[in-house]
């Protein structure tokens, strides 16, 4: 068997074995706190269960349009414009299997072979793969402070640049733009004629600042943006798959026809689920929120209390990026060495930086219990005072 050039060239997850050794020792009865987290610890509200189950009993089990059902997109539409001032119409909305699928689908429709793709480092781990997939080429930008500036972005640009891929509030990093970093942004992508895919997926889980979308500064940039969102992080759905994303029109045309021949609708009970997400009670984003924030602090003044660690408390998301490249050297020298050590030796589950793009970092989740938190620090505290010895 000859597996195609596309299958070979993707890269499995530097994630994977970790993961999988983390699991087998829980079932080893070892007690395992994982960190790896990318997903609300929160249950889905009663609400949103009781629609799914009401769809259920009402035969809503069929195909929908690909694109979404109407009162959902109309409920998109009413949301971008509430909360990001940003008016689209129900054709401009596409409803996808997860905000993951959105991304892909606009990837395979903007990117051609060679088409150069601006990924701002450290970076979702999927990115990479699917720019790779649509025979794109990665250029991965350095940040400060994780954020890339105005001048390291004009100067990246070539012929070759379709496209610029941000995402505010960001994962791996928590980081967000504020609105004068957005604009500038703004006007080099308008300039240069380049689109923007701005993952916006975390956009409910700020916690000192506001959430600015950059399609919000004028019409110019509205049409060179594709915004991605869902309802996985803010109402704690990540299980049932509903993404979704606004743009142009034929953008969005071309993404709903790719989605025809790769999974044609999203769930159709998991839509009425989300539609009720969305025009139902907004009290659980507030609960999910002010606990996030309180777990934030509290990590965050642990880890910078170790010494050997580096860290800057995050805007949003729920993770920690945190350097530990100081306590690299012969025995751990990159960051899946220093994970699979601690996951060993502390039974402590963490995500390599290199996942990332960016080896001297390991992610952290807040996403997990108070207590899970604590014992977990002091288990990584305890590691790396042992290293230091």
């Amino acid at each position: 068997m000859k597996l195609s050039k596309r299958a070979l060239q993707i890269n499995p997850s530097p994630t994977l074995a970790i993961t999988a050794k983390a699991k087998e020792m829980k079932k080893q009865g070892i007690d395992v706190i994982s960190f790896g987290a990318g997903e609300p610890d929160f249950d889905t509200p009663d609400h949103i269960k009781e629609e799914a189950i009401r769809a259920i009993r009402e035969g809503f089990t069929k195909y929908t349009a690909t694109s979404g059902i109407p009162e959902l997109k109309q409920a998109i539409c009413e949301k971008f414009k509430k909360d990001n001032n940003l008016a689209y119409l129900p054709e401009q909305i596409l409803v996808s299997n997860g905000a993951k699928q959105c991304l892909y689908n606009i990837i395979q429709v903007l990117i051609d072979p060679g088409d150069e793709v601006l990924i701002p480092s450290p970076y979702w781990v999927s990115y990479e793969e699917m720019v790779k997939l649509a025979g794109g080429v990665c250029v991965f930008l350095k940040t400060t402070d994780f954020k890339v500036d105005k001048t390291t972005l004009e100067r990246s640009i070539t012929k070759k640049t379709k496209a610029l891929l941000i995402n505010s509030p960001s994962n791996p990093t928590g980081v967000i733009y504020d609105k004068n970093e957005l604009e500038n942004i703004a006007k080099i992508c308008v300039k240069h004629h380049i689109y923007v895919i701005s993952d916006e997926i975390y956009e409910s889980l700020i916690y000192d600042k506001k959430h600015v979308s950059i399609a919000s500064f004028g019409e110019n940039i509205k049409q060179r943006t594709i915004v991605v969102n869902g309802v996985s992080k803010a109402y704690s759905m990540t299980g049932w798959r509903i993404g979704y994303c606004a743009g142009e029109k034929e953008i969005i045309k071309a993404a709903s026809a790719l989605q025809d021949h790769s999974t044609s609708n999203a769930n159709s009970i998991a839509q009425k689920a989300a539609l009720s997400a969305l025009k139902g009670p907004q009290n659980m984003i507030r609960i999910m929120r002010d606990a996030y924030k309180k777990r934030r602090d509290y990590m965050v003044k642990r880890l910078q209390s170790i010494k050997g660690l580096e860290t800057q408390k995050p805007d949003g998301a729920f993770y920690v990026f945190v350097n530990v490249s100081s306590l690299y050297g012969k025995h751990i020298f990159d960051s899946v060495k220093f994970c699979s050590e601690l996951l060993e030796k502390a039974h402590v589950a963490v995500i390599p930086g290199k996942a990332f793009g960016d080896d001297r970092y390991m992610r952290l989740s807040y996403a997990t219990s108070d207590d899970s938190i604590k014992k977990g620090l002091d288990r990584l505290e305890s590691f790396v005072n042992n290293l230091l010895q």
